[in-house]
Order: structure tokens, then C-alpha cells, then sequence
């Protein structure tokens, strides 16, 4: 397992929080995100023979939220 944090803008309540941490736990090969309010940030562990840091970014941004690569 890989761990990464990536910058997630845009969000501005818990229900944002929510909504990012789903969309994560939803991809196959994610097995955590926590995603902090206060950081602007996802840190998620996953597989990356199964899906990608670039798919993680997409599936953030898909949500409506900026994912810039750092």
C-alpha cells in the first residue's frame, strides 16, 4: 500500500468533508481516506497497481472540488 495527501480545495463544510472522503472510498484499491477541513487535504492509502494518484485527483475533482498536483 502507497499512502499519499493530496490537496483538496473548495471545501467548506463537513458535508464537503463527506462527500470527498465517499467519492475516495468508493475507487477500488482505496482502503482509507481521511480528509481534514482544517488541512485542505485527503490522505489516502491505496493500491497502486489497482487504481492511480491521477484517478484519485479525478474522482476529487468529479465531486466539484479542485485537486492540484503539488
Amino acid at each position: 500500500m502507497d499512502e499519499v495527501t493530496i490537496k483538496v480545495e473548495g471545501m467548506s463544510c463537513g458535508g464537503c468533508v463527506k462527500n470527498v472522503t465517499g467519492v475516495l472510498k468508493a475507487l477500488s484499491g482505496v482502503a482509507e481516506a481521511q480528509v481534514s477541513l482544517e488541512n485542505a487535504s485527503a490522505t489516502v492509502r491505496y493500491d497502486p497497481a489497482i487504481v492511480s494518484l491521477e484517478a484519485l485527483r479525478a474522482a476529487v475533482e468529479n465531486a466539484g472540488f479542485d485537486a492540484p498536483a503539488s
